[in-house]
């Protein structure tokens, strides 16, 4: 992989505070990541795509977020509550460990940088409108001529081809568009969006997989490709069985009681004697025990209730019964009740409790991180975990922090070539042209 020079990014050990110091194994050497080596270029903001990217430096991977000066980088650095100076919370979530370089690539002398850039590193990275790569020059085509093996991954809104390819989009469009609002809350609301950014997350981690694809196939064929990923292309694709009953058998989907499972009775919430649990069955002995802990064992061969199929059909009386039941115990004697027999269980948290839950601490699920202007920021970690290293433990670059240090270490430019590039508007101050913040409008 290109850069295989460079230093060790700093990972957390998977086992958290009681672990050898920050970066290190149990010897005490510096941890490196799977992906230590491998140079990602990311023209990237707000959500979708810094998560993605996130997830490739917590294993290890060196991402340089070039950012448009004339926008004032990231858009995710101005969204509120959280500001400080050139950088926020929300921006602080999705790029831990990444370095900031201000390019500005429509100005002569900063494509000139980007292309150079380009022939050290492994893949170029952009969620931008599918009509945007082509604009900026920065597809396969484009750049293969600097590196065969370049892999252009894009993550757009509605893909690179198709009648939707200039459109902006976001994920709370995508929600409503691919139909999935129609299947989330009540029966009688309105239609609603999930609690969080669903789309994004998913298209970013796509992205991130459809990547190192690209980066696997290079390595063995020394081609490198673009890679096409929209945010509604995932959206649909994640509407999954329900899209298959209702394309295959004519079923149409409604919103059930309860956040109800279409199909499996029990799999939902159910209300207790203090609050809410979640209650599932996907397995009949799942059934029998519950059965048996709710003093109802003869539903076991009753054929109102002994089977899937005859659960889903009478929904309607064995949905109320087992309320009625849930609601005469609290919720902590009943997750006690039922975990000690293995039927799967849980409680309906708020984000407080959630964060609280001891289990968070046990799988080193919390980071904290000093920022210059933000103070102490903890935030939750990244999920992967391989071979004893945790995630990354450094905070995002500041605007530009790294512009410099990588213009040295990866192209060896002197300081007098740096200055040059700089007068000549390399990282900023561009007029008479269209400018990046709009021409990458939306995820």
């Amino acid at each position: 992989m290109a850069g295989s020079e460079e230093t060790a990014r700093t990972v957390a050990p998977a086992d958290g505070a009681d672990s050898p110091g920050a970066g290190t194994d149990a010897g005490g050497t510096v941890a490196r990541g799977p992906l230590h080596g491998l140079r990602i270029l990311a023209l990237e903001q707000y959500g979708a795509g810094p998560f993605g990217t996130s997830q490739l430096v917590d294993l290890g991977a060196d991402v340089i977020k070039v950012e448009d000066p004339s926008s004032g980088g990231d858009v995710g650095r101005s969204v509120p509550p959280f500001r400080s100076e050139d950088s926020s919370l929300f921006f602080e979530t999705f790029n831990r460990g990444k370095r900031s370089i201000l390019l500005d690539v429509e100005n002569p002398s900063g494509r000139a940088v980007f292309d150079r850039l380009v022939e050290k590193s492994d893949a170029v990275f952009a969620n931008v409108r599918g009509d945007v790569p082509e604009k900026l020059k920065i597809r396969y085509s484009d750049l293969r001529h600097l590196n065969e093996r370049i892999v252009c991954c894009f993550l757009t809104s509605y893909g690179m081809t198709g009648s939707a390819q200039a459109e902006p989009g976001y994920d709370y469009i995508m929600q409503g568009r691919a139909g999935w609002m129609s299947l989330t809350g009540g029966p009688d609301e309105p239609p609603a969006k999930a609690g969080l950014s669903v789309v994004d997350f998913s298209t970013g981690l796509a992205a991130a997989m459809a990547l190192l694809a690209g980066v696997v196939a290079a390595r063995q064929t020394g081609i490198g490709t673009d890679c096409d990923v929209a945010l509604f292309d995932v959206a649909v694709s994640m509407l999954s069985y329900v899209a298959t009953w209702h394309l295959s058998g004519g079923y149409q989907p409604r919103r059930m009681p309860m956040s109800a499972h279409p199909s499996m009775v029990p799999f939902q919430n159910f209300p207790t004697a203090d609050g809410w649990i979640v209650v599932a069955c996907p397995k009949e002995k799942f059934w029998s025990r519950l059965v048996e802990e709710l003093g109802k064992p003869e539903w076991k061969t009753d054929p109102e209730y002994a089977s899937f199929e005859a659960r889903r059909r009478n929904a309607d009386r064995v949905v109320p019964e087992l309320c009625e039941l849930f609601s005469k115990r609290s919720t902590e004697e009943w997750l006690a009740a039922l975990s000690s027999k293995g039927i799967p269980c849980g409680p309906v948290n708020d984000v407080r409790r959630a964060l609280a839950d001891p289990l968070v601490a046990e799988r080193g699920m919390i980071v904290e991180t000093e920022h210059p202007s933000l103070g102490r920021v903890r935030q939750v970690a990244g999920a992967t975990r391989m071979g004893g290293a945790g995630p990354v433990c450094e905070r995002g670059p500041l605007l530009g922090e790294h512009t410099r240090e990588v213009l040295e270490e990866v192209l060896g430019l002197r300081d007098d070539e740096i200055e040059s590039l700089g007068t000549a508007g390399g990282f900023g101050e561009r007029s008479g042209r269209v400018q990046a913040g709009d021409a990458r409008d939306g995820d």
